[in-house]
């Protein structure tokens, strides 16, 4: 069944518009030989198909983008985006384009969305040297519309530095919890609120930290209620998971 029909069918009220919605999410993917677009994943989850550019070429990604630009996408995020393919695309790419080097994010034909207008996503790192995790949930939340307020280098070796920003870290929807080496701080964050909290574990830390398999561990080993976990270096996971709580929470789902 194409869209002309689908829409036809509803004009003449041969089927309703819940029953045009559900088959519309379950429409097919474009295949354009090296990838499989799914352009109406929007329909289906309320966000666009995310391009995990690491691992594809610089003409297999600009390929993706214009594509999903040509089916009238907007916001198009591409995540561990190098600054080379970001040079690339904005030479070979028609229309804005945007690089957030910390995060390793492009974000094509950008459009600010509505923000959620109550409360706030917190984002809490331990260390500098998770950053570029913490910073990939960040602005990633932030494209999708998430008041977004960073509490960065605030790890449990100065956990002082934790609680000057409690009152900013309690009042939000959601915690997302980054942190390499042995990744406490996520139980700690969760001892501390009544909100969720999602723990990223990060790849940063000496040999037996085992490029974030102990910190991974610690989080889903945690004695503190509330706490989810996603995969290693995954600030994109915990975001998504994020942007969903938050929107929950201002009756936008």
């Amino acid at each position: 069944m194409d869209i002309r029909k689908i829409l036809e069918d509803v004009k003449e009220d041969k089927l309703s518009i819940d029953e045009a919605l559900k088959i519309l999410s379950r429409l097919p993917f474009e295949d354009i030989d090296f990838a499989k677009i799914d352009h109406h994943r929007k329909i289906r989850q309320g966000m666009s198909e995310v391009v995990f550019c690491e691992g594809k070429t610089e003409q297999q990604v600009l390929k993706i983008f214009e594509r999903m630009i040509e089916k009238g996408e907007v916001n198009i995020i591409g995540t561990r985006a190098s600054k080379e393919l970001y040079e690339y695309l904005k030479e070979n790419l028609k229309g804005d384009i945007d690089y957030y080097e910390a995060a390793r994010i492009v974000c094509a034909k950008r459009v600010e969305v509505k923000k959620n207008p109550k409360g706030h996503v917190a984002v809490v790192s331990a260390g500098t040297a998770d950053l570029k995790v913490a910073e990939e949930a960040a602005i990633i939340l932030e494209i999708l519309g998430n008041n977004v307020k960073r509490v960065y280098d605030v790890g449990v070796a100065g956990i002082h530095r934790l609680f000057s920003h409690l009152d900013e870290i309690q009042s939000a929807n959601v915690i997302v919890a980054v942190a390499g080496m042995e990744g406490a701080l996520a139980s700690v964050v969760a001892g501390l609120v009544s909100k969720p909290v999602i723990a990223v574990p990060t790849s940063v830390g000496y040999g037996a930290n085992f490029k974030g398999l102990s910190a991974l561990l610690t989080m889903l080993n945690s004695c503190a209620n509330g706490v989810a976990v996603v995969n290693i270096d995954n600030g994109f996971g915990a975001a998504v998971v994020a942007h969903m709580i938050n929107s929950l929470a201002n009756g936008n789902l």
